[in-house]
C-alpha cells in the first residue's frame, strides 16, 4: 500500500473532487475533511488558498490522465488499437465510478474559464501535454508531424466530448462508438 504525505493527499482529494463537483462547489473545508488534513495544513502547502490548490489539482489529473494514456500507448504497438483500448478502459472506469468520475481537468476548467486564468493556464498545458503524447505515439508509428499534429488535437477533442457524453448519458456507448471512428480515422492516414 502507497504511503502519500499530507501534501499529497490534499491535492488527490481535491482533484477528485474538483471533478466531480468542480470548482466552486469544492470548499478547503470539505478538502481538509475528505484529506483527513487541518485546515492550517492546507493553507501550510497552499498559501494562496483554493486557486493555487486548484492549479496543483489540475496539474495532478494532467499527469494522471499522462499515465493512463503511456500506459495504452505502451501496450499497444498500433496507435488505432491503443485508442479503441483507451476509450473501452475510460468507459469501464466511468461505469465504474458511477458515472462521476470524467475527465480529472475539464470540470474545472469549463467552470474557472475567463475568471481564473491560473487554472485556465493549467488546464490547456494539461491538454498540450495529453496531445503531445498522441502525437508523439503517431510519429513513432510512421505519421508525418503535420498529420500527426492534426490527428492528436482530434483524439483528445473527440476522447474528452465522448467522455462528457457517456457521463451525461451514464452510457459506455459515446466513448464505444468514438474509439471505433478514431481507430478508423488513424487508419486511413495510413
Amino acid at each position: 500500500m502507497e504511503t502519500i504525505g499530507t501534501r499529497e493527499r490534499i491535492v488527490r482529494t481535491t482533484s477528485r473532487l474538483m471533478q466531480r463537483q468542480g470548482y466552486e462547489a469544492t470548499g478547503l473545508k470539505q478538502i481538509s475533511q475528505e484529506a483527513k488534513a487541518t485546515l492550517g495544513s492546507v493553507y501550510h502547502f497552499f498559501p494562496g488558498g483554493k486557486r493555487e490548490l486548484a492549479v496543483e489539482a489540475v496539474r495532478h489529473g494532467d499527469r494522471e490522465f499522462a499515465d493512463f494514456l503511456r500506459t495504452a500507448f505502451d501496450h499497444e504497438d498500433d496507435p488505432a488499437t491503443a485508442i479503441i483500448a483507451c476509450t473501452r478502459d475510460l468507459a469501464t472506469g466511468l461505469r465504474d465510478s458511477g458515472w462521476l468520475d470524467g475527465c480529472p481537468v475539464t470540470t474545472t476548467a469549463l467552470e474557472s474559464a475567463g475568471r481564473v486564468p491560473e487554472i485556465q493556464q493549467a488546464a490547456e498545458e494539461a491538454y498540450e501535454n495529453w496531445r503531445t503524447l498522441v502525437r508523439d505515439k503517431l510519429r513513432r508509428s510512421g505519421f508525418a508531424d503535420d498529420v500527426a499534429h492534426d490527428l492528436a488535437h482530434t483524439v483528445i477533442n473527440t476522447l474528452e466530448g465522448a467522455e462528457l457524453s457517456a457521463q451525461v448519458s451514464q452510457s459506455e456507448t459515446p466513448l464505444e462508438i468514438a474509439g471505433r471512428h478514431l481507430a478508423r480515422l488513424i487508419d486511413s492516414y495510413r
